[in-house]
């Protein structure tokens, strides 16, 4: 792939300033202890998908981009997910009055009035998921799995440092990888699970009781060599 990285938006997460914009489905607490976003849930995980929330980045970015983060996982069970590239059906914004509201109830995103990819990264939730563990990216509308790799992230408790992420998405392409080394990559046809995905907004989704932190977040658009 030939392209020129440009970056458009960067933002440390080490401060509630740094998340005055963004935009939350569901209830959260978050805390800066590391100089790092630290989310956990505000609801018990009995309350199932009800305990969930989604935190959106509230700046919509071009079809053809690479997102970066780090990720530190530090109490679980629970589940850590990203959205990309959505948007509502028929291209309207992701905010758009006339939408579903959405509370962080999963089905709101995979089976509601948008259209996304969404990658879960470190999945620690149901018991296959604690003893095989895999990073899954889904396109909807639906739940198309669409790729699937192993996940090399340790258990929480074994973890020290946070881990680098990052996603390429360049014209129908996906690659995915942590601390550098590739997990899966997808090639879209534009027709199997949906039409492409293109530009659209960000969002991080985590699953009740996980605690993680997250800092670091880079987005650069990504120019073809040959415009």
């Amino acid at each position: 792939m030939l392209y020129k990285e440009k970056l458009i938006y960067e933002n440390s997460l080490e401060s509630a300033s740094d998340i005055k914009d963004f935009v939350l489905e569901g209830e959260a607490v978050f805390s800066f202890e590391n100089k790092r976003l630290r989310m956990k849930n505000a609801l018990p995980a009995e309350n199932g998908q009800k305990a969930n929330f989604v935190f959106w980045c509230n700046k919509e970015f071009p079809s053809d981009l690479e997102i970066e983060w780090d990720f530190l996982p530090l109490e679980e069970p629970g589940l850590a997910m990203i959205f990309f590239s959505a948007m509502g059906k028929n291209h309207s914004d992701l905010f758009d009055n006339d939408l579903q509201k959405r509370t962080g109830e999963y089905v709101q995103y995979h089976h509601g009035d948008i259209n996304a990819f969404h990658l879960s990264y470190f999945r620690r939730k149901e018991i296959d998921e604690r003893t095989f563990h895999t990073c899954n990216l889904r396109k909807s509308y639906g739940f198309h799995l669409v790729a699937q790799g192993a996940d090399p992230i340790p258990d929480a408790k074994d973890c020290k440092d946070p881990f680098r992420m990052k996603i390429v998405k360049f014209r129908e392409k996906i690659i995915f990888s942590i601390n550098g080394l590739n997990i899966f990559e997808f090639t879209d046809d534009g027709s199997t699970f949906g039409p492409f995905l293109k530009n659209g907004r960000i969002g991080f989704r985590q699953l009740a009781p996980m605690v993680a932190e997250y800092s670091n977040l880079k987005v650069y658009e990504l120019i073809p060599d040959d415009v």
